[in-house]
């Protein structure tokens, strides 16, 4: 153990982790060179075709007589719990900073996080390479944020591998060894961090031992689910699993479980070997906070869709869903993110590995309310909404990080503007960046777009980050749409108070221009608590009855016309407008 060490290289998204631990790969010679490609250990398609890590990846490398057991962690801040899970198996985090682009909201967000476990830093600035690499500047941001002098923070280039071995030099000498070893009465405790399926050997647990030895056919015990088992192969991450005899205190790998129930492996929990041991401090579970309605296009493929979610689910603890139906979609499912990224994740995911074409609805956000009982629900959707008995409703707030080149300070001023939002404060990162705190619903992020309008306004420089803080009142209100004075609840949706004329004027008049005209005039209205706030007329189609005469006397043609609308008043009364799932698509986008 006293050879081994645990990390993991973090950063905010495109900074270059994974091409610096394709260097790191190389140079312990752990993958073939015949065998090497760029972002090796971002084995998804989406990875690979984004620039971005989605998923944690383990590997285990060997150098100069250390065993080098690294994560590999996502930078977005959808996939912040990603890492959380990362550094409760690791002792020490590399931080990486892009040399052109310097600190960003997720490099705070990740050094915070690193902070909490207790980890070892090692500050590194990557890509000085790079024609418009600012490192000495960088290098002082690094310095005044982690409070030591910039002569501390390395520099290197992952693309060309200049000074990477000074890295893994500063892994083995900053990094403590891991704790924990052999026990006298044989106990086992392993700490899950992630996991897949595998047909033949089950769930396939990703762990860290931090108490005892683990080998094939030991009986094991998991403490949350309440489920024990035979061992049916245990390995290590070469970066490809492969078998090893035993797993010993300290060392990261994986224990094929055997278990063939996906729900009863979960990633936090820990695995022992007698029922009576305590659990290892896990991980919060997540709490989704972005919600939207996933279909089917073809609705015979559902039970496709349900296979595809549970899969997807063994190793995204964060995803949630459960079935719901829909009229005119048919059946799908409500789906819980960690964010507007997260959802798009999975949906792509689950259109590429399952041959899947989805109907997604427009995010929401998660809201509370207490009713007349006592009570407090949770509630996401319209369909939860009761239509009586609200005494309060709240919803959540955030900390909102923006940091931005100082000439773009005015734009995303400007921009903030626009929005709900409680300024708090300003930081100025050396001459050329700020720092900009406030205070803001959950909803101004994800219901509005945030991060696209940022990107827009400053060029791409500026970057986001935020943190739940706590539930606050909030004066909700249910917009229900009608059409022929018909409630139609797939597009009815939850909204503040003051925005129900905008929101409901909005929603009218684009069904106005999806929904097909019809022989008869239909209203469509928006409404809220029985009054109409915003209200479109689709005019009905008019068939030419007097076009076959010619001359005559005008009363004959009047006396058509009267038939005609007569016939399109019994039509209005009678009436009823089948709404079709490309209706609800486009309502939906």
């Amino acid at each position: 153990m006293e050879n081994m060490r645990n990390f993991v290289v973090m950063a905010h998204v495109d900074h270059g982790k994974s091409t610096l631990a394709d260097r790191f790969l190389e140079l312990t010679s752990q993958v073939p060179s015949g065998k090497m490609r760029p972002q090796f250990l971002d084995s998804m398609d989406l990875e690979q075709e984004r620039g971005i890590t989605i998923k944690m990846h383990p590997v285990r490398m060997e150098y100069k007589g250390y065993i080098l057991n690294l994560i590999d962690t996502p930078g977005h801040v959808d996939f912040n719990y990603e890492v959380s899970r990362s550094l409760a198996a690791v002792e020490g985090a590399v931080l990486l900073v892009d040399a052109t682009k310097g600190i960003q909201a997720q490099t705070i967000g990740n050094l915070e996080l690193a902070r909490q476990q207790g980890l070892a830093i090692i500050p590194v600035i990557n890509k000085i390479d790079m024609p418009q690499a600012r490192v000495e500047e960088t290098a002082k941001e690094i310095a005044d944020l982690l409070k030591i002098d910039s002569s501390e923070v390395l520099r290197v280039s992952g693309k060309e591998g200049t000074n990477v071995e000074q890295v893994l030099e500063a892994v083995i000498r900053e990094v403590r060894p891991p704790a924990g070893g052999l026990t006298s009465n044989g106990n086992l405790r392993a700490l899950i961090f992630d996991s897949k399926f595998d047909a033949f050997k089950g769930v396939i647990a990703y762990v860290r031992i931090f108490e005892g030895e683990v080998k094939r056919g030991d009986n094991i015990y998991l403490i949350q689910g309440q489920t024990s088992s035979e061992v049916k192969e245990v390995g290590i991450f070469k970066p490809d699993l492969t078998a090893a005899d035993s797993l010993a205190p300290g060392e990261i790998g994986y224990i094929a479980t055997g278990i063939k129930e996906s729900d009863r492996v979960r990633v936090g929990d820990t695995i022992t070997n007698y029922q009576a041991a305590e659990p290892l401090p896990g991980y919060i579970e997540p709490q989704p906070k972005v919600f939207l309605s996933i279909y089917p296009e073809d609705s015979n493929n559902f039970e496709l869709l349900k296979t595809g979610l549970e899969k997807l689910k063994l190793n995204d603890a964060a995803l949630v869903f459960k079935p719901e139906l829909k009229e005119g979609l048919g059946r799908g499912f409500q789906c819980g993110f960690l964010g507007l990224l997260h959802a798009e994740i999975v949906s792509e995911r689950l259109k590429r590995e399952f041959d899947l074409d989805l109907v997604l609805s427009s995010p929401s956000v998660l809201y509370k309310i207490a009713v007349q009982d006592g009570k407090e629900k949770f509630v996401y959707t319209s369909a939860d909404w009761p239509e009586q008995g609200i005494v309060s409703s709240q919803e959540l707030w955030t900390k909102l990080q923006i940091i931005t080149p100082i000439n773009y300070l005015g734009q995303v001023m400007d921009l903030i503007k626009t929005m709900e939002a409680n300024y708090q404060k300003t930081d100025y990162l050396g001459m050329e960046k700020a720092e900009l705190i406030y205070e803001t619903p959950l909803r101004e992020i994800i219901t509005k777009n945030f991060y696209d309008k940022l990107k827009g306004a400053t060029q791409g420089f500026a970057s986001m980050g935020y943190e739940i803080l706590d539930w606050r009142p909030a004066e909700l209100a249910k917009l229900d749409i009608l059409i022929l004075g018909r409630k139609e609840e797939a597009l009815s949706r939850i909204v503040p108070e003051r925005e129900v004329f905008q929101e409901g004027r909005k929603t009218v008049e684009k069904l106005k221009d999806v929904l097909p005209s019809q022989l008869f005039s239909v209203p469509l209205q928006a409404a809220v608590g029985g009054k109409i706030v915003a209200r479109e007329t689709i005019k009905a189609k008019r068939r030419d009855v007097i076009a076959p005469l010619y001359g005559g006397d005008y009363t004959r043609k009047r006396k058509l016309l009267e038939i005609q609308k007569k016939g399109k008043k019994e039509l209005a009364e009678k009436g009823k407008i089948r709404i079709t799932s490309q209706v609800f698509i486009k309502m939906l986008q």
